[in-house]
């Protein structure tokens, strides 16, 4: 994890350095620059997490969970973390306004995700009165 962190951060200096130098000369590219680093970015950490989803489907065994549930939470997650990212780089080129609306957007994708597991804990609060009662 330690020698990841390293190759992530290199990877960001040498996208940060190489759209400096291409700005001077063309700055349109230094947009391309840096949009194809952050994706590079990306790609290798969606690459590293890959290998940990088999931890989340333990622990929903081990705990009972339904498979679905995690699978929705670890999509929340998801959608959170590619907006956050993806609004940072929109930031970086002045486009505040567009990354407002695309984090907007993003909160009502969990939104609607969290609808079923909503259900499932009314149904199980429902279903643990019915015990007391």
């Amino acid at each position: 994890m330690t020698a990841q962190i390293f190759q992530l951060v290199g990877i960001a200096l040498i996208t940060a350095v190489a759209a400096l130098v291409v700005k001077g000369t063309k700055p349109e590219l230094a947009v391309a620059v840096t949009i194809a680093g952050s994706v590079i970015l990306l790609l290798f950490v969606l690459e590293a997490f890959r290998g940990s989803i088999s931890i989340f489907t333990e622990i929903a065994e081990m705990t009972g969970l339904d498979a679905v549930i995690v699978r929705t939470l670890l999509k929340m997650v998801g959608i959170g973390y590619i907006v956050e990212f993806t609004a940072g780089i929109l930031n970086d080129f002045g486009q505040n306004s567009l990354a407002d609306k695309l984090v907007f957007c993003g909160k009502i994708l969990v939104l609607i995700l969290a609808v079923p597991i909503l259900e499932s804990i009314l149904t199980l609060i429902s279903d643990l009165l019915g015990l007391i009662a």
